[in-house]
């Protein structure tokens, strides 16, 4: 499975760039307004920093429009990846935007049929939402199962990329049911190192350790 850090905070993302935990990364208008920064200077900085694909989203809502602000993030680096709304409009860009040779990233997916839309489009990543599912009280992850056995069933080349992951159980459940990517903040990615039983663990070694009361340099 691939790591995409979903931030527009360059430590972060340098942070576990330097850890080899970064394949990617996606932004939105919200990360970009966390930032503080204008939005192509961060875009830049980011894809210089990194190799994978970069989400840069567009903010228009009309075909045309997200098509033009669509080949201007794309002008910023030959890994930025043009994100669009899952909306009748946000297809007709993507459908033009792919065949000019452009990474798609389709956003705000929440339904099987979305995702076979964007794929039949051209998308390169279908991004369905899983934590927002599961605040309706839907599973997030049976979405991510159904657009696996569909892109599966007619060999679908468009990457299955799990986003609004809220937990390191999330990670855990997508990667099991075959997402390709997941997109999770950098506190989320950091915690998959996290368990009780390694720090009880380390606890009692240091303990121990110290009983001996030898060092090693």
């Amino acid at each position: 499975m691939k790591f995409f850090v979903d931030t527009a905070e360059i430590d972060a993302i340098a942070e576990l760039n330097d850890l080899g935990m970064v394949d990617g990364v996606t932004t939105n208008p919200s990360l970009i307004l966390k930032s503080g920064r204008d939005i192509v200077e961060v875009t830049k900085e980011i894809c210089e920093l990194v190799t994978g694909p970069v989400s840069a989203e567009v903010v228009a809502l009309d075909a045309e429009a997200m098509i033009a602000e669509g080949r201007r993030l794309a002008e910023i680096a030959e890994n930025i990846a043009v994100k669009l709304p899952l909306t009748w409009d946000g297809l007709k860009a993507c459908k033009v935007l792919s065949e000019e040779g452009k990474m798609v990233n389709v956003t705000l997916c929440f339904s099987a049929n979305q995702a076979l839309l964007a794929a039949k489009a051209g998308a390169t990543f279908i991004s369905p939402f899983i934590g927002r599912l599961d605040d309706i009280n839907l599973d997030g992850m049976e979405l991510i199962e159904d657009i696996r056995t569909i892109y599966d069933n007619y060999g679908f080349d468009t990457q299955i990329l799990a986003a609004s992951i809220r937990s390191v159980n999330h990670v855990t459940d997508a990667a099991r049911v075959g997402a390709d990517v997941m997109t999770a903040p950098p506190e989320v990615i950091k915690k998959l190192a996290s368990h009780p039983l390694t720090d009880k663990g380390l606890e009692q070694f240091m303990a121990d350790w110290a009983k001996t009361g030898q060092q090693i340099i």
